[in-house]
Order: C-alpha cells, then structure tokens, then sequence
C-alpha cells in the first residue's frame, strides 16, 4: 500500500479581479473571508486560505475559485525573521460548498489518578 504525506501548498499570486460597480449587491450575495491564500496541492479548481498564519491554532478554508467573485489584497504580515506572507479577503457566493479544517492534537484526554 502506498501512502502519500502532506505537502507544503505554494502562495498562490492573486489574481487581478475587477472590482464590482455595485458593492451592496456583493454583501447581499457573497461572504468575505480574511487569510492568506494558498495554492491547492492537487487541484487548481480550488484554493486554500490559511485563516491566521502565524498562530499556533490555525485552521484553513478550501474554496472552488468558480464560487470566488472578488479579491481585495489585505496588508501583509511580516515575521520578525523578515517572512512576508500575502493576506486577502475573499468574497465566496452564498450556500457555496466549501470546507473548514481545524487541525488537532491526538491525545488521550483521561486522566490517571
């Protein structure tokens, strides 16, 4: 059997969307999310948004770019080694499929006493 291990996913280049003419109509339609995007490591139908890069309990969105409308470029976040990472919101259509991964920590919760 053979078995395939995670690998790091590539920043993802934002691509130039055009702002819409009607910003209100996007609130009515979309949701935004805030992260910094990141290739998919297998399917360039869909991205990743890693929610808070830096933070030891981060979590990630997976997103179809068809559901994307809009791309606002964020500020990015700099490490103290000098790291820049891309940070964006994204606006997703509403009752979109999508998929939320908070990673974890196995361990056995009971206690010996």
């Amino acid at each position: 059997m053979s078995l395939k291990s995670l690998q790091k996913s590539n920043r993802l280049e934002i691509k130039a969307f055009q702002k819409p003419k009607d910003v209100k109509t996007i609130v009515k339609t979309h949701i935004p999310f805030s992260g910094s995007p990141q290739k998919h490591p297998y399917d360039s139908s869909r991205i990743i948004l890693v929610s808070d890069p830096y933070s030891p309990n981060t979590f990630y969105f997976e997103f179809k770019t068809k559901d994307i409308i809009y791309v606002e470029e964020l500020p990015n976040v700099v490490t103290i080694e000098g790291e820049t990472i891309t940070m964006a919101r994204i606006w997703v259509k509403k009752s979109s499929i999508a998929v939320r991964c908070t990673p974890f920590v196995v361990e056995d919760t009971r206690t010996d006493d």
